[in-house]
């Protein structure tokens, strides 16, 4: 019997829900950075193996929005628990208090028809026990969940209960995606994450999430050992930001396109010849038409 099913990982923003997919996977598929809200549209993680596909769908981090952005990543998000045959809650145990935001979010896990749902634990690395006991009883009077497992995946903890506790919960079903597959992003869309995730981790609390990127050439190489020419812009929305992202004598936005090119081509396998620029779009997170084009897109 061959089982298989879509499980939405959900959560606030920086609980951990792309790292754990990360471990679950053995490889890095999804964005991670010590920044909330850094997935931005949903995302499609897969692991195949003889009897069984879990097609996970990373969310953008529940939140309050403050722009179209946050709504556009909100919506995707809590659209993301419709119709999915298990729902993954990520809440970090270090927070030992639940929040009305995350009750928002557990209130509708609860009224979803998802056929499981699995409350997860993470960062239990730092918490003591009875802490994580009092968060658990605390959350549980919210809403029935299937399964309760407490998870440190920079530690590897319990990242094998849960996908063996996925795998036994998944319902008979068909290979959903070819089996050589492990997401559904292109290299163009996974080379735009990775640009943005190099500027998230270099210029620290500088540069706020107002920044975006547009790959404008993506043309691979012709002929085997040849190299894959890409250009992306980087959009922020003050001049001060620029000045940050550009660096003295371009100093960090070499540092962010040397980090890049070396995440791509290991990625792809080609040689990359990666150039970016940085340009001001003032609150361009507001914007329908520049949220069209950096590929934030309403699906329904």
């Amino acid at each position: 019997m061959f089982k298989s099913g879509f499980v939405t990982v959900v959560g606030r923003p920086n609980v951990g829900k792309s790292t754990l997919i990360n471990a679950m996977a053995g490889e890095k598929l999804a964005i991670t950075s010590p920044k909330p809200q850094t997935t931005r549209n949903k995302f499609f993680a897969i692991i195949t193996e003889k009897d069984y596909q879990i097609v996970f769908i990373d969310t953008p981090g529940i939140h309050k929005p403050k722009n179209k952005l946050g709504e556009f990543m909100v919506k995707t998000a809590s659209d993301s628990m419709s119709g999915a045959d298990m729902i993954l809650y990520l809440y970090d145990s270090s927070y030992k208090s639940v929040s009305p935001a995350d009750k928002e979010i557990i209130e509708q896990i609860a009224d979803s028809s998802a056929a499981k749902k699995m409350l997860i634990l993470t960062k239990i690395d730092l918490v003591k026990k009875d802490d994580l006991l009092s968060i658990i009883s605390e959350i549980t009077k919210l809403a029935d969940f299937d399964e309760v497992i407490p998870v440190s995946s920079v530690k590897d903890d319990g990242v094998d209960i849960v996908l063996k506790t996925i795998v036994d919960a998944l319902p008979e079903g068909p290979l959903y995606f070819p089996e050589d597959i492990a997401t559904d992003s292109t290299v163009r869309e996974m080379s735009t994450e990775i640009i943005r995730e190099k500027i998230l981790y270099f210029t620290d609390d500088e540069v706020p999430h107002g920044v975006g990127v547009e790959i404008i050439a993506f043309k691979e190489p012709r002929y085997e050992g040849g190299t894959c020419n890409i250009e992306a812009n980087i959009y922020c929305e003050k001049n001060s930001h620029k000045g940050i992202l550009i660096g003295k004598n371009g100093a960090m936005l070499k540092k962010i396109g040397t980090a890049s090119r070396k995440d791509i081509e290991r990625l792809t396998g080609y040689k990359i010849n990666l150039k970016l620029w940085v340009k001001v779009k003032e609150d361009w997170r507001n914007s329908p038409g520049m949220l069209k084009e950096l590929g934030f897109k309403d699906e329904q």
